[in-house]
């Protein structure tokens, strides 16, 4: 069983991290080398092509990796994303607009896309 206590101290020192990291990256691309399905890569290809501080749905993904009707499968794939900052699993919301679930947390969900658009 997990027990949650509040530590300001540490949001605060995450907060000061993240509010001095850079709001574009200016460095050339990452070269990765993942392991995963066919499915999976075709899918971790398609978040690589989403524009920094913008979101789109699963059901794009879906499509944008050639497999239109996969919707959820999508969500699956998304979620076994290894490196998941690197990989910007965290730029696909719900169709509806809703965050939805999130393996790192929907706090950071959240967070980082606002971060990308300062």
């Amino acid at each position: 069983m997990a027990i949650y206590r509040r530590q300001d101290d540490v949001a605060q020192s995450l907060a000061t991290v993240m509010a001095a990291l850079p709001t574009k990256i200016t460095q050339p691309p990452l070269a990765l080398h993942v392991s995963g399905t066919n499915f999976q890569l075709a899918v971790w290809r398609a978040l690589l092509r989403i524009p920094s501080g913008t979101a789109t749905s699963y059901a794009d993904i879906a499509h944008a990796s050639g497999s239109p009707k996969a919707v959820r499968a999508v969500g699956t794939a998304i979620g076994a994303n290894p490196v998941a900052l690197l990989i910007p699993c965290h730029r696909v919301i719900q169709q509806s607009g809703a965050v939805g679930g999130y393996r790192w947390c929907t706090t950071r969900k959240l967070a980082i896309p606002a971060r990308e658009r300062l």
